[in-house]
């Protein structure tokens, strides 16, 4: 069983202790290039150090190993040369990421299969720990090798730079997966901190803390009670099992959404600027759009280096629906070393597929975008189950929950907890659209502003005091 390490939370006092003390030196050596980059990389290993000195090693290695590719590649123009460098950077960066998330996961599978096929097999699994924020991570550093071979981007000589863009401590365990393209140059040019958006970057940091320790922390109790329920007798029923999975589509959207919020908005006040990583994902009207919205920054990674390497969309029909199967299959397997996940990514293939098939027509009514945007999040939400659930027995058995409509008693009062805990988030969200902007406040008005950010602070404070709990997205 793959375990990840305990560390340095955002929503944890040990990160505000840590954040204040790094703004202050930050403030120092701002307009200082090199002593900024190495301060960002002093303060990120610390940070990351925080979860287990030991894995700093990894992130070291994945560094030197695509700095040095990378120099390679822009010194050298012979084909087959370059193909052998860049095949020697994405050899090594998913053979860290294989051997610490995968390999107990593969050898207990093999193990498996063949004890069915009556074959006994004496390899055992390592109880690895799993570093945190290495699917993260790997992705960055490794793009860059990819977009230089590609010729997408200048190589950069300039290691304290390169360093500091792979370490940059806001991002480094959770993401966004950012470009060298976008968060690179940043580096390499002395940052600029005006008020708008420090402003913007505080909005940015509240209102993620906001969704993660007010709403998705106060949801996990409710989908534990049902997913982690143990003593059901004769088992879940099926409105229980909807209403779990719905907290659970609000809970993980809060979760990790807040991450990105709370990362963008440290590196919006620190003079940075991080990709979107969420765009009201659950507003889409179809499942394409809906991955244009999730997860923005591994959707976009997927289809520019996996994707379009397998030939994407230009060999025909067939050979699209199987490229976007095994980009949604391997994109599955990133999530976590367990069948369900990989089973989670072939039940998105095979909608991304159909849509590709029968989604070609136009309905432009009203009733139509209802309807398409109903069966959408249906199609989402049991995605969701699949996601939540312990392995495939565990998914099963939800699944066939479904058809048996015993209402438990406490339904109510869990209904009401979820509209309770969701509304806020919904309320905030559709002003922000109104306005055309996820990146601020949605009222106008510095009283306004002042009034809700006090409101949601309130909030965040009454529900500090418990004990800090992971972000779900760590484990991956």
């Amino acid at each position: 069983m793959v375990r990840v390490g305990g560390g340095m939370l955002f929503n944890s006092n040990e990160f505000l202790k840590f954040l204040a003390a790094f703004f202050l030196f930050y403030y120092l050596v701002r307009n200082d290039r090199r002593a900024r980059n190495l301060l960002v990389i002093a303060g990120s290993y610390l940070f990351y150090g925080w979860w287990d000195w030991r894995f700093l090693g990894l992130i070291i290695i994945s560094t030197l190993l695509d700095y040095f590719v990378g120099i390679g590649l822009a010194s050298q123009e012979d084909p087959r040369r370059r193909r052998i460098l860049v095949l020697a950077s994405v050899a090594g960066n998913l053979s860290i990421l294989g051997f610490f998330k995968y390999y107990d996961f593969f050898v207990e599978s093999l193990r498996v299969l063949l004890g069915k096929l009556g074959v006994s097999m004496d390899m055992h699994t390592l109880g690895i720990v799993l570093p945190v924020g290495i699917s993260f991570y790997t992705f960055q550093t490794m793009s860059y090798t990819l977009d230089v071979y590609r010729r997408r981007v200048p190589v950069t000589r300039d290691l304290g730079a390169f360093a500091a863009y792979v370490a940059f401590f806001p991002q480094l365990v959770a993401g966004p997966i950012e470009r060298a393209h976008n968060l690179l140059p940043q580096f390499i040019s002395v940052r600029r901190i005006d008020s708008a958006k420090f402003a913007s970057g505080i909005w940015l940091l509240v209102w993620g803390m906001f969704k993660k320790v007010v709403v998705a922390d106060n949801l996990a109790p409710l989908v534990q009670g049902v997913y982690d329920a143990a003593g059901w007798a004769p088992g879940p029923s099926g409105p229980a099992v909807i209403l779990a999975t719905l907290a659970f589509g609000m809970q993980i959207y809060c979760d990790f959404s807040g991450y990105s919020d709370i990362a963008r908005g440290v590196a919006r006040m620190l003079g940075f600027e991080l990709m979107l990583n969420f765009n009201l994902p659950y507003a889409a009207g179809n499942l394409r759009d809906f991955w244009r919205r999730w997860h923005i920054s591994l959707s976009t990674w997927l289809r520019d280096y996996l994707y379009i390497s397998l030939g994407g969309n230009r060999r025909g029909r067939g050979r699209t629906l199987v490229n976007i199967m095994l980009t949604m299959l391997l994109g599955g397997l990133w999530h976590g070393a367990a069948w369900h996940f990989v089973f989670w990514g072939g039940w998105h293939g095979l909608g991304l597929s159909l849509q590709r098939i029968f989604g070609r027509g136009r309905r432009g009514t009203p009733a139509w975008g209802l309807l398409s945007w109903l069966l959408t999040m249906s199609f989402v939400y049991y995605g969701w189950l699949l996601f939540r659930a312990h392995g495939m027995v565990h998914a099963a058995t939800l699944t066939m929950a479904l058809g048996d409509w015993r209402m438990p008693p406490w339904i109510g009062s869990y209904a009401l907890d979820l509209v309770v805990f969701s509304l806020p988030v919904i309320c905030v969200q559709f002003l922000q659209a109104r306005r055309g902007t996820l990146e601020d406040v949605p009222v106008r008005g510095r009283v306004l502003r002042i009034v809700l950010e006090g409101i949601l602070l309130y909030c965040i404070a009454l529900y500090w005091g418990r004990a800090a709990v992971p972000f779900i997205y760590f484990q991956f």
